[in-house]
């Protein structure tokens, strides 16, 4: 019955995707090679096409795996010294495509995804290429074996494209971290103003795809790194509910709140590469994605993102009531309870989890090692030297300790609840709030400026959230949260691939090297 919800969703989105082309018009290329994708010679726009548009070339003959992995890999070499999004890319990569051609010419394909060109957040684990969590101290030796969601990627045909680079450690090691920056790939860039941060721990991976490297990406996210890079590099995220994509071989945070998850150009290659990695494990539902009219959506305002985000988040609503859609505005309980909750039990989880990944890897074996290791090398220094969560994760109490325990069930049903009984009140399909602000500059002596609260009910709660892009302040994009129940995946990607249609909020980066602020448009 899940596989079935989830097969219904792919179908409907791949027929709308082929009957309305490319979502978008894209935007000018800049001289710098941005938007270059029309000029590949494929006869595709790697800017625009989707999944579904590459498999109908595929099926006919007019485009290979092996021609649109090279294209990629072309893109790579050529824009990825300005961006600093891709940490290195698989020397099997053509001969995967070569395999998935042969599939293609016998009509023996394994689905959407067969000869698809994916890149990996470099916290996942893949056999035979470095798996680092952006650390020198993961640097010496690649994994054994893939991790479960790569053995689902590659049984689905797809082209393992390479790693991307991320916030070290996912952004949990010290209290003022730059995001995107990592001791083994540097600093990753905005693609749309290249002094702009691209935000969150999976930054590498929506920083590539907004500069059109790879057809889809992997992302993870304890709380906001998939749906912030998402956001602020103007493509789309998904978090999906928490256990549908297995963490087995994913370096960790939190069990309780970590998830990998797929990130693309658009809703339905995002869709599509869920229904992989969750092997169809979605719960059935609705899957009309044309149908704005008749749904309830909670608008949740965060002024604290400010006026021109709030401008937009204001448009937004208004394109989707012009659509039939009922907006109502709502303000989600107990988020001040959650907020100081949560860290303080991550903490607890992350000395757990990360002790037991360590001891499966060569190099430090526990969080005391790693503390040591940090401390003994200097180019862990380079941008920010604090390792402070690392520090009090050391000692903070035992997942085995009462009060943590306490700690946990109640964030758990607090979570739960602010989204639950939000959307039982005003009777809702779904609550949307900003997903980021506009991009800040990066500064590695001051740090992130991301207190970015829409992402945190969803994320300690273990349901499902999606980002769509809605808007631009100047040239920094912005994007819509969409938020649901527990499970509530293919009705939120329906959801989403709607408002995405209505919004055509995408527009190509310009690589811009730096830009004021101004009016949201």
């Amino acid at each position: 019955m899940r596989k079935r919800g989830l097969a219904t969703l792919s179908a409907i989105l791949v027929v709308g995707s082929l009957c309305a082309g490319a979502p978008q018009p894209r935007a000018e290329a800049a001289d710098s090679g941005g938007g270059a994708g029309s000029s590949t010679g494929l006869g595709v726009d790697l800017d625009t096409v989707t999944i579904p548009e590459l498999q109908a070339r595929m099926a006919d003959g007019s485009l290979t795996s092996s021609a649109l992995t090279s294209a990629y890999l072309r893109r790579i070499k050529a824009i990825d010294p300005t961006i600093h999004a891709v940490l290195r890319t698989d020397p099997t990569a053509l001969r995967q495509a070569a395999a998935s051609d042969t599939r293609h010419r016998h009509g023996a394909t394994r689905g959407p995804l067969d000869g698809i060109p994916v890149l990996l957040k470099d916290n996942v684990n893949t056999r035979g290429l470095p798996t680092t969590a952006g650390s020198l101290a993961l640097a010496g030796s690649p994994p054994d074996t893939d991790a479960a969601l790569v053995t689902r990627l590659r049984d689905a045909g797809a082209v393992i494209l390479g790693k991307t680079n991320l916030s070290e450690w996912a952004n949990f090691r010290a209290t003022k971290p730059t995001s995107g920056w990592s001791a083994v790939g540097g600093q990753t860039n905005n693609p749309y103003v290249l002094d702009r941060n691209p935000c969150g721990s999976s930054a590498g991976s929506g920083a590539a795809l907004a500069a059109s490297l790879a057809q889809v990406a992997i992302g993870t996210e304890t709380d906001g790194s998939i749906v912030c890079p998402a956001g602020m590099n103007g493509v789309v995220g998904h978090k999906p509910s928490l256990g549908l994509v297995s963490q087995a071989g994913v370096v960790p945070i939190s069990a309780e709140q970590d998830t990998a998850g797929p990130m693309a150009r658009n809703v339905i290659d995002t869709a599509l590469t869920f229904s992989v990695l969750s092997g169809g494990r979605a719960a059935d539902g609705p899957t009309n994605p044309g149908a704005l009219r008749g749904k309830r959506i909670g608008l949740w305002r965060l002024p604290s993102l400010g006026p021109d985000v709030d401008a937009v988040l204001t448009r937004t609503a208004k394109q989707l009531s012009t659509a039939g859609a009922e907006v109502v505005e709502v303000t989600p309980p107990y988020q001040q309870r959650l907020s100081e909750l949560e860290f303080p039990a991550l903490l607890s989880e992350f000395h757990r989890d990360i002790d037991a990944y360590l001891a499966t890897r060569e190099g430090p074996r526990n969080l005391a090692e790693l503390i040591e290791f940090n401390r003994t090398h200097p180019a862990e220094q380079t941008c920010f030297a604090g390792q402070e969560l690392f520090e009090q994760a050391l000692a903070a109490p035992a997942t085995t300790d009462p009060e943590y325990r306490a700690m946990r069930a109640e964030l758990k049903d607090l979570s739960r609840r602010s989204i639950d009984e939000t959307m039982a009140t005003h009777h809702l399909d779904a609550i949307a709030s900003p997903t980021n602000p506009p991009a800040w500059t990066t500064d590695c002596a001051r740090g992130d400026n991301d207190v970015i609260p829409s992402s945190t009910p969803t994320a300690v709660a273990g349901y499902p959230s999606l980002s769509v892009p809605a808007g631009f302040v100047d040239e920094l994009p912005v994007g819509l949260l969409l938020m649901a129940g527990d499970h509530a995946d293919t009705e939120l990607l329906s959801l989403g691939a709607a408002v995405e249609r209505r919004l055509h909020a995408w527009r190509a980066p310009r690589y811009l090297p730096s830009v004021g602020t101004g009016a949201s448009r």
